[in-house]
């Protein structure tokens, strides 16, 4: 009996294998799965600030930034909503946390999960405003979004600082341990690993049924209205959730520069997000963080090099970038003759 039984197990699991079920559990198992680069990348972060400590501070902003596009691509690349607007979040997050740090207390662990939650709590007020109308909509309406928040912050100079920005914020150590130092290594492992803990989130978040309905409603969201996806619901769900991932951005800004001026407001913010995307790719998590690695390495070497014209060639790259794509300039070898037919 015993015998019997393991061949017909077998045949039900094989039969049940070649299933839709089946073959949507092998894919999601298959999606989770780590590539082999993924661990290589993720210490290769982590080592950079002991290697390399002159580059502390780099490492420390490239987390902050890859974060803060993360937290865009879930709403852009995964749902296609567009966003002008989506530093309201990230300076919402900066001032809370200052302000946290300043009047309530110094933990920033705690400093972080407040100014999330704030964040949290604009992003769902904000979602209603995105529900209806075209794309074009969505970006004066964002985008608007961040202008009142920048305004506000200059208007209250006395919670604020105005125009002089948020000074004598204190930042305790992490865990009771963790001072910040000078050179930047404990902010940058601060960073980095807040970073790969909502990472795992995000890509845990858009591998599920959940992350399955955004990506038909960003496919056609006439169909997804049609076999019963609440799209207004999930809309304001995914953006919600954004915007407190752009707000523990703006955070980790403020807690590991203990500053928070009005520039976390500024368009050029949200536009330099963009061009993140434009660099990485959308729709797949790591092209936030692949684009701001290129991004902020080149705005560092290129400012460096050429102070007053690194803005020309870093718009010259994105041109090209444009122009000839992504894959093929990884592959120079293809741009003319039978190769670029290939």
């Amino acid at each position: 009996m015993n015998r019997a039984a393991v061949p017909q197990a077998g045949t039900a699991a094989v039969q049940d294998a070649g299933t839709p079920g089946g073959r949507e559990q092998r894919s999601l198992l298959a999606a989770t799965r780590w590539r082999p680069w993924e661990p290589v990348l993720w210490l290769a972060a982590f080592a950079a600030p002991f290697v390399l400590p002159q580059y502390a501070a780099i490492v420390n902003e490239i987390a902050i930034v890859a974060l803060f596009a993360l937290s865009l691509d879930l709403v852009l690349g995964f749902t296609g909503i567009v966003s002008l607007g989506h530093a309201a979040f990230f300076g919402f997050g900066a001032y809370a946390a200052a302000l946290f740090a300043k009047h309530v207390m110094p933990d920033p662990l705690v400093g972080l999960a407040a100014a999330m939650a704030g964040a949290l709590v604009l992003g769902a007020v904000a979602s209603l405003t995105i529900q209806r109308g075209s794309d074009l909509t969505r970006l004066m309406v964002t985008l608007g979004a961040a202008l009142i928040l920048l305004e506000l912050a200059n208007k209250l100079d006395w919670l604020t600082g105005g125009a002089d920005g948020l000074q004598g914020v204190v930042i305790g150590p992490v865990l009771g341990k963790f001072e910040f130092d000078l050179a930047g290594r404990t902010a940058a492992c601060y960073s980095l690993v807040l970073l790969l803990l909502f990472f795992l989130l995000a890509r845990r978040l858009v591998q599920s049924p959940f992350g399955a309905t955004l990506q038909a409603i960003r496919d056609n969201r006439l169909r997804a209205m049609a076999i019963g996806i609440p799209v207004g619901a999930r809309i304001s769900v995914a953006y919600t959730i954004a915007a407190a991932l752009a707000g523990a951005a703006g955070a980790l800004l403020a807690q590991t520069t203990g500053f928070a001026s009005l520039d976390v407001f500024a368009f050029d913010r949200s536009a330099d997000l963009v061009l993140m995307l434009v660099v990485g790719g959308t729709g797949w998590l790591y092209g936030g963080v692949l684009g701001a690695i290129v991004f902020k390495l080149m705005q560092d070497f290129l400012s460096a090099v050429t102070p007053q014209y690194w803005t020309f060639w870093l718009g010259l790259f994105l041109v090209v970038l444009v122009l000839v794509g992504r894959d093929r300039l990884l592959k120079p070898w293809t741009w003319f003759g039978k190769g670029r037919a290939t």
